[in-house]
């Protein structure tokens, strides 16, 4: 079993003795005053915390006018915009439970968690009204749509929300009556595998991971956060949300993800989360950046300084002492070199990089500490309040995704598989009390399904899913996890791959090209760029995938190794059949849709 203590933070900040959200929010918004609450890049808008106060008031007195009230819910399908929070902050003020809907959602998928979240009122935005209007004779309990840009026949705008407010409503007394117990947020489980199950996330487990992560992350009062992941996924509302109630921070809010590198480089975020497709992005294009320099004595240098960079990081985390010779080249490399380049990105001294949701390639991590910005992987579900281990300047392991968090328990069960214990464990699956007693048992332990190691330090390194091991044929386990990171790690022009390989004689992969990466080979080879069809046609492309897989079958076993592949001409974009909006893969619904494919390579 693992386990650390906690400190506080947030002690004398005004909002340590919070116990809901609603009195972390005032109790900064308090504070706050005229400092800067939510914005946009360029400051296109911006929002005091003052200001966010009196909004949050007058949406909520609207919302009373509406009967929303204690227990109800509140739908909102909405960019990462100010008005999200807004109005998320105002349903939480009356003890209502708000919850986010995919973006990428069919109108089957928005009617199922509208019926069984028991939905009466909608927020969207007139990009997605369609869908929420193909869907609305379904759902009797639906009463009131509002559309936040301009509102069409049967919905209404915010204005008249706002309008509708009794000025005689006693909001003080609303917020004040919330519990710690009650449910804060629904997060409805991306479904990887059947239907979503809805994720019943208290006031109490999203305080107490607040403070705990600021602690953590040594996150500043008025510190500064970003939001740009989906908001129907915990991990943004935790980074971002919930832990500016509690530290004062203001959140840069982007509504295109592609466009948060330079939002960063505007921003300078004191605590930044990237998916593991962020920084494998960021490092291609650093290493083209930095590698591409015509200058051949400056680009030699470039590339000594990386080379030293690694391998001090490596030396460290051997526990070796690194020579003087090599700390002082890095030394040097780090204030000509690498100083510079993390000014322009925006990361300050004091900015914590933190990677979760799926695995991260080691090169990667390697790489990130040699530029002087050490990514912290973390670990989670939203079960756990979408992190339960991490990985901190006081104690990093590159390979692990952490320790327990101060005051979480881990453990493994008889079959590895890990268990959590602990304040952030969810209240249970909504309206599903038999899936509620399968993943939390009689003593509060959380089954993660997955499989887990944890070295006598206490630092947690994930195998992969309970239920994604791959049995080979003769018996063998394998991590399809692992494979997969081998194979992006290969070359950059992978962006998706999947192993199959259960119950076969040999592992085969459906591999997808990444746009970008392949974009940019297009460019640097003279190749016309047609889209992802015509390069993963074209003979250059092949023979670098090809390439690619060889360089990945060098690092595995021979059980392991790709024997087979397939690139497909396809892109797998987030949300769609192939993968989550957080990019996770649906092994299940890849294997049905790409069957032929898989048969394929196996025919002979």
């Amino acid at each position: 079993m693992a386990t650390t203590e906690s400190t506080d933070a947030l002690a004398g900040s005004g909002t340590a003795d919070a116990r809901t959200l609603c009195e972390a929010f005032q109790a900064s918004a308090a504070r706050g005053g005229d400092a800067v609450a939510l914005r946009t890049p360029g400051d296109a808008e911006v929002i005091s915390w003052s200001a966010y106060a009196g909004r949050v008031e007058a949406l909520a007195r609207g919302l009373a006018a509406h009967g929303i009230g204690a227990g109800d819910t509140v739908a909102l399908m909405l960019t990462n915009r100010p008005e999200a929070y807004l109005l998320d902050t105002a349903a939480l003020h009356l003890g209502a439970t708000p919850f986010s809907i995919y973006n990428t959602s069919a109108p089957a998928q928005i009617e199922y968690v509208l019926t069984h979240a028991g939905c009466r009122l909608v927020v969207t935005e007139k990009q997605f009204l369609d869908r929420v209007l193909s869907v609305r004779e379904h759902l009797p309990a639906l009463q009131y749509v509002f559309v936040i840009d301009g509102a069409t026949a049967g919905t209404a705008d915010l204005e008249e929300l706002i309008a509708a407010g009794d000025p005689a409503f006693d909001f003080e007394a609303a917020w004040r009556a919330v519990m710690p117990s009650d449910i804060a947020t629904l997060i409805y489980t991306s479904g990887t595998t059947g239907p979503p199950k809805g994720v019943e996330v208290t006031h109490d487990n999203l305080v107490w991971t607040g403070k705990t992560w600021a602690d953590v992350t040594a996150q500043p009062v008025g510190g500064r956060l970003m939001s740009y992941l989906p908001m129907a996924h915990l991990a943004d509302r935790v980074c971002s949300h919930y832990l500016a109630m509690l530290t004062g921070a203001s959140i840069t809010c982007v509504v295109d993800a592609k466009a948060i590198v330079p939002a960063v480089g505007e921003a300078h975020p004191t605590l930044w989360l990237g998916v593991p497709r962020i920084w494998e992005k960021l490092k291609a294009s650093l290493e083209a950046r930095l590698l591409g320099e015509p200058d051949d004595a400056k680009r030699g240098a470039i590339a000594q300084a990386l080379a030293d960079g690694v391998q001090r990081t490596r030396l460290e985390q051997a526990g070796e002492p690194v020579p003087a010779e090599l700390g002082q080249r890095c030394a040097e490399s780090d204030a000509r070199i690498f100083a510079p380049l993390r000014e322009q990105l925006g990361i300050d001294a004091g900015s914590f990089m933190l990677s979760g949701a799926a695995p991260i390639a080691m090169d990667v991590l390697e790489f990130f500490a040699a530029l002087g910005m050490p990514v912290n992987e973390g670990y989670g579900m939203t079960e756990s309040a979408a992190v339960a281990t991490m990985n901190c300047s006081g104690g990093r392991r590159l390979g692990t995704v952490g320790r327990p968090l101060p005051g979480v328990e881990a453990a493994l069960a008889e079959d590895s598989e890990l268990l959590v214990r602990g304040r952030l464990v969810m209240k249970g699956y909504r309206s599903m009390p038999e899936k509620t007693a399968e993943a939390i048992d009689s003593d509060g332990w959380l089954h993660t399904g997955d499989i887990a190691e944890i070295d006598e330090h206490g630092f947690v390194k994930i195998v992969d899913r309970k239920k994604e091991i791959i049995i080979n044929a003769a018996g063998k386990n394998m991590s399809p996890a692992n494979i997969e990171l081998a194979m992006k790690a290969g070359t950059p022009l992978i962006g998706s791959a999947v192993t199959i390989g259960d119950g076969r004689p040999f592992n085969t992969a459906l591999v997808v090209l990444d746009s970008d990466a392949a974009a940019a080979f297009a460019k640097a080879n003279a190749i016309a760029y047609g889209g992802v069809a015509d390069l993963a046609a074209h003979e250059l492309v092949r023979a670098e995938i090809a390439a690619g897989i060889e360089r990945a079958n060098e690092r595995l076993s021979r059980v392991e190794q790709i024997k087979k592949y397939t690139l497909l001409g396809v892109e797998w974009v987030p949300g769609g059949d192939e993968v989550t909006p957080t990019m996770k893969l649906k092994r299940k619904p890849i294997a049905d849709k790409y069957e032929a494919e898989i048969e394929a390579m196996y025919a002979r």
